[in-house]
């Protein structure tokens, strides 16, 4: 299992923001690991993970652990938002993506949830394939959905100390969490694990599976739309 680097230190010289950098590099890359299926070619990912250090460096420059938040927490929103703001830039998605994602979203306002990637599939007439891809897009599309699983289950990284509400809540969400895991269809639970857990890009796990990238892009797509819609359906 790799671990995962939580600094807990204010780093207020040069070297300090240097080496969270540093240490950090590989978080990039995982985080981009989601984008696969926006990634045209070698030098349209390349640029994409440059936005993504770029985003690690300004997370790093500004990041201040007294306020209570881990720097991967911290660090997120700042890569993925540098990875978003570039693929907007190059302009990705192809206008029968966005007639594609106009009808999926148009579904999801008005199925009760919680919603699944059959349902979408079923009352779109697309390929479930299709409706996959159409639900990351939207993911990049609007800025609402930009948001990773994390950030849908519990927002508090936005504090700066957690109150006793807010762990009781975590620790709530987190159990429910677990137990609509196990529910996931066997290969969305195995991606997520390795995913989650064992903190494996999508290369790697695709690799262990014997899957193409793609196909393991779109697992993690159909379980975190999974997960996402149980927990609003819980908690609604």
């Amino acid at each position: 299992m790799k671990a995962t680097i939580e600094t807990t230190y204010k780093p207020s010289t040069q070297t300090d923001r240097d080496r969270l950098v540093l240490d950090n590099i590989d978080y990039v890359g995982r985080i981009l690991s989601t984008m696969t299926f926006f990634s045209k070619n070698d030098d349209h990912r390349e640029n994409l993970h440059s936005a993504g250090i770029l985003g690690l460096v300004q997370a790093a420059a500004s990041f201040d652990a007294e306020q209570g938040v881990a720097f991967r927490t911290f660090a997120y929103p700042r890569i993925r938002g540098a990875i978003v703001d570039e693929l907007r830039k190059q302009s990705p998605i192809s206008p029968r993506m966005m007639r594609h994602v106009g009808k999926i979203k148009r579904l999801c306002e008005t199925l009760e949830p919680p919603i699944t990637p059959e349902q979408l599939a079923e009352r779109s007439s697309l390929p479930i394939d299709v409706v996959l891809e159409s639900l990351e897009a939207m993911r990049f599309i609007k800025p609402d959905d930009w948001n990773d699983l994390s950030d849908v289950v519990h927002q508090t990284w936005r504090t700066s100390i957690d109150s006793p509400e807010d762990l009781a809540e975590k620790e709530e969400i987190g159990q429910l969490l677990a137990e609509l895991i196990e529910q996931l269809p066997e290969k969305e639970r195995l991606v997520m694990t390795l995913y989650y857990s064992e903190e494996l890009n999508l290369a790697e796990i695709g690799a262990a599976m014997g899957l193409s990238e793609s196909r393991t892009s779109r697992l993690l797509a159909a379980a975190r739309f999974r997960l996402k819609e149980a927990i609003r359906w819980k908690t609604s």
